[in-house]
């Protein structure tokens, strides 16, 4: 495509949402990736993601997820793929632990359906789950489970229908200001075009110039266990995701077994690394890590393990998003490094680049997410 309107660097969840709505918008657009979407190297993989309303992030979030609700149904319908299944999400801690008390004020700001149960409520109810008896779980009936990877190829392969280009096996390598336009340099050549959107994960700091430091990259990693012996099914039909502060403030994640395995995800736990050098398997200490939660938490998934993976956050001072027009060129708009907590708002985000690059304004407050507040 000559000179597109529009240029997306990075296409996995947040870069793939957001040139599916500019296609949708009618823009001409051009997408670019270094690997072939989806793919395991950056922050939008592992087969299941959570998606949750009683936000103990902060209330800011449920407006958005909210939308991003309608928009994933709408997504499925228009790609005929199944991106979202309804488990129903346990919130899980001490009363007064960060977990708990953000999840309240967003479900008392935003009137968000939900329960409150005990530790025994809560075990009498899924007996895999094992919860020390000074927890307090809160349920929210909504919560479930998104399919990273089809998202991100229904999102792409609509946008192609739509009218979009995409790159793949093709890195940004560097861009530039040239009068009213900028200048977008890949291995295949360069690119005129009038906006550029960087959604890099990991990789975004490389074409930030001064606001490169504001970003660091933490390796995390994913397990997925069978069920011990002599447990029942830990299907999605029977348990939901959940989420256990199992250390003031520290959090681990367990999805139900749609047929890989229980997945386990301890949160915000991992060591600084390089997306280029960062060692991508698992070890044995990790492992042993994720078993001793398992054991004390939720015995019932303590099987054999079936795989490993190893995923990247790309994570900010304050571990919001960041939405925002580049301060040095207002063309470049830097979308969502998210901390760990954002595949569920990928399609909403989307949207919201569109509405800033095509209208210049979006209906959703996002002051929160600029670079100014750092």
């Amino acid at each position: 495509m000559t000179n597109p309107d529009i240029v997306v660097a990075g296409l996995g969840a947040m870069g793939s949402s957001a040139l599916y709505h500019f296609a949708r918008s009618g823009a001409r657009v051009v997408g670019l990736d270094r690997f072939q979407p989806p793919h395991a190297m950056g922050s939008s993989h592992g087969d299941s993601r959570i998606i949750r309303e009683a936000y103990y992030e902060h209330p800011l979030y449920v407006p958005l997820v909210r939308r991003a609700y309608e928009l994933w149904d709408e997504l499925a319908v228009n790609s005929g793929d199944q991106l979202y299944q309804k488990t129903g999400g346990l919130m899980l801690g001490p009363a007064d632990g960060p977990l708990l008390t953000g999840c309240l004020a967003s479900v008392r700001e935003h009137r968000i359906p939900h329960k409150m149960l005990s530790a025994a409520e809560v075990g009498n109810r899924w007996r895999g789950l094992t919860p020390p008896v000074d927890f307090v779980g809160l349920w929210e009936e909504r919560a479930g489970m998104l399919f990273p990877e089809r998202a991100i190829a229904a999102h792409l392969r609509l946008a192609d229908g739509l009218g979009a280009e995409v790159q793949a096996d093709t890195s940004l390598l560097e861009w530039e200001r040239s009068g009213d336009d900028l200048l977008v340099t890949t291995e295949r050549g360069v690119i005129r075009t009038r906006h550029l959107v960087l959604a890099l994960g990991p990789w975004i700091s490389r074409h930030l110039r001064s606001r490169a430091t504001v970003f660091t990259v933490e390796r995390q990693q994913f397990h997925w266990f069978d069920p011990a012996s002599g447990s029942d099914d830990l299907g999605p039909d029977k348990y939901p995701v959940a989420l256990w502060e199992h250390w003031p403030g520290g959090l681990f994640v367990t999805l139900p077994d749609t047929g890989k395995g229980v997945k386990i995800d301890i949160h915000h736990e991992g060591e600084t690394a390089d997306p280029d050098t960062v060692v991508r398997v698992t070890t044995p200490v990790e492992e042993t890590a994720v078993r001793t939660l398992l054991a004390k938490f939720f015995p019932a998934a303590n099987g054999r393990l079936r795989a490993s993976t190893v995923c990247l956050y790309t994570n900010t001072p304050d571990r919001h998003f960041v939405i925002d027009w580049l301060p040095e060129d207002p063309g470049v708009l830097v979308l969502s490094p998210c901390s760990g907590h954002g595949f569920k708002f990928s399609s909403v985000v989307g949207e919201v680049a569109a509405d800033l690059v095509l209208r210049g304004r979006s209906r959703f407050d996002l002051a929160p997410f600029s670079f100014s507040r750092f």
